[in-house]
């Protein structure tokens, strides 16, 4: 061995040596893993999926209503059973990222298939997810409709195009959609916020 690769050696050892001594000396932080401002704020509940519209109102990513927005409405049952009510998928991938930390014990979605208001929630493995079809999306421009039944989906796909897809690979269109939609969202609540700005002038 010749003197640079002693020297290196060397330095990669001392290096090695103080990040232990720093790591030995550093106390473990209770705040490791999810931070908790991203912690789900509703009480933990076994059943959250029965009336979760009552017990959830609001998303608590982006304040729109889930009463509203029923039929796109998603719900995240934690392992712990703490539940995040979410208005739709992009929000859904929200609360899954910083949720990080935390197993999905269950996640259900509005389905589509079913006739009447509010669509009834359908575990996501149960759903078909029809992407990027004419039908509306919510909070996202490439929607991600959810159907409780293939057929469902497949009727939807002959009227409006799309691509069928399971609940993984909607959430993965989700996530690749997301600073797309991100600067949408913030277009668009920036344009109400000067309608509404501007009405007020009027008045």
């Amino acid at each position: 061995m010749d003197r640079r690769d002693l020297l290196k050696l060397s330095l990669a050892a001392g290096a090695g040596l103080a990040t232990g001594a720093a790591q030995a000396q550093a106390p473990a932080c209770a705040a490791d893993g999810t931070p908790a401002q991203f912690v789900p704020k509703r009480p933990a509940d076994p059943k959250a999926a029965e009336n979760d519209i009552e017990k959830f109102p609001k998303c608590p990513y982006c304040g729109m209503d889930r009463k509203q927005f029923h039929h796109s409405r998603m719900l995240v049952q934690y392992s712990d059973d703490l539940p995040d009510g979410t208005c739709s998928l992009h929000c859904a991938a929200i609360s899954l990222a910083v949720n990080v930390d935390r197993e999905p014990k269950a996640i259900y979605v509005g389905d589509n298939a079913a006739a009447g208001e509010p669509k009834p929630l359908v575990e996501v493995g149960k759903a078909t997810f029809l992407v990027g079809s004419s039908l509306k999306g919510v909070m996202t421009k490439r929607s991600k409709v959810a159907f409780g039944t293939a057929d469902a989906a497949k009727a939807a796909q002959a009227a409006n195009g799309g691509e069928l897809a399971g609940f993984d690979q909607a959430l993965a269109a989700a996530y690749a959609d997301m600073a797309a939609d991100v600067s949408m969202i913030r277009k668009n609540r920036e344009e109400r916020r000067k309608r509404m700005m501007e009405q007020q002038h009027k008045g």
